[in-house]
């Protein structure tokens, strides 16, 4: 019989929390716990997946981890399933779930990839605040609320205030100027696009936004592009939904991309600065296809395809 447990930090411990009806005491995370359990998702953070994630594994739970730690591992698969659904079959344990940017802007540039041949993209994102947490969120809606009333406008997570204002800042700056979310989503794209020589210059900026990314994506290809065959492409693509009637004001916007499995692609247009160049514009809930949904969906998959059963159905079990 499936069944769900509920892991967390000792200070959550016995804590309980209700979904669909149902009651669940959250247990302390530690070594040891993990050894009746088939699958287990991460998601607090890289320190928490280098401390427990190898002892999952070794009773024999597939951790499917949310954090950036197992991302660039060559011996981690990277798997969006639309995209590189052949990562769930060769694991050691370990599946690595991307970042919330890179997935979102993947599902507008796979289909058209598979279409003419990515070379090349430059990205400029709308990253919402939920993507920095509850503090976050609560942050942004504080300062809307003392703006209103005349009072100071508090100030915690970010470096700036984020109510009516944008930060050109996504985790932090490198050596050569780009900031950690930038890298990422030049390493994930080809990772995850089997392109190890892909070129993308990205720049992250924080919008005050609550929830869903959005990302405006100039990109270059090797045969020539068509705006039609380009809709024809991410309309045929199961992760993408086309919502491009510019002349109608129809396009994709957070707003209506919160809570969607899908992510919208629209704006779609010939890119006057780039050979064979589209521009187009995409929005996707970061904490769906960015985070939860896209590893519910390996999972699925992986159950789907007889790749994830239960350990007692195993050979030898």
């Amino acid at each position: 019989m499936a069944s769900l447990r509920l892991f967390a930090s000792a200070r959550s411990a016995g804590k309980t929390v209700v979904s669909a009806g149902k009651t669940y005491t959250i247990e302390e995370a530690q070594p040891g716990v993990f050894a009746g359990v088939d699958v287990a998702f991460f998601a607090a953070g890289g320190a928490v997946t280098r401390a427990l994630a190898p002892d999952a594994v070794k009773s024999g739970c597939l951790v499917i981890d949310k954090s950036s730690h197992y991302r660039m591992d060559p011996d981690v698969p990277l798997v969006i399933p639309e995209i590189n659904p052949e990562g769930l079959r060769n694991h050691r344990g370990i599946i690595a779930n991307p970042n919330c940017s890179t997935a979102v802007t993947l599902m507008a540039l796979w289909p058209l990839h598979q279409a003419f041949g990515l070379t090349r993209y430059f990205a400029s994102t709308y990253q919402s605040v939920s993507g920095t947490g509850a503090e976050a969120v609560q942050e942004l809606e504080s300062q809307v609320q003392a703006h209103v009333k005349g009072s100071p406008l508090p100030r915690k997570v970010y470096p700036y205030q984020i109510a009516f204002n944008v930060i050109p800042q996504v985790d932090m700056f490198g050596e050569n100027g780009y900031t950690g979310e930038e890298t990422k989503m030049m390493q994930e794209s080809r990772k995850i696009m089997g392109l190890p020589n892909l070129k993308v210059s990205a720049t992250t900026v924080r919008v005050p936004v609550v929830r869903a990314h959005s990302v405006a994506v100039n990109a270059e290809f090797e045969r020539p592009v068509s705006v039609a065959a380009a809709r024809a492409a991410i309309a045929a693509f199961e992760g993408a939904e086309l919502v491009d009637d510019p002349a109608n004001k129809i396009y994709p916007t957070p707003l209506d991309f919160t809570q969607k499995v899908k992510c919208g692609v629209g704006r779609i247009r010939i890119d006057t600065a780039l050979d064979n160049g589209l521009a187009l514009w995409v929005s996707g809930d970061n904490l769906w296809k960015g985070a939860a949904l896209n590893a519910i969906q390996n999972a699925e998959l992986m159950v789907r395809e007889g790749l994830l059963k239960p350990k007692g159905t195993r050979a030898g079990e």
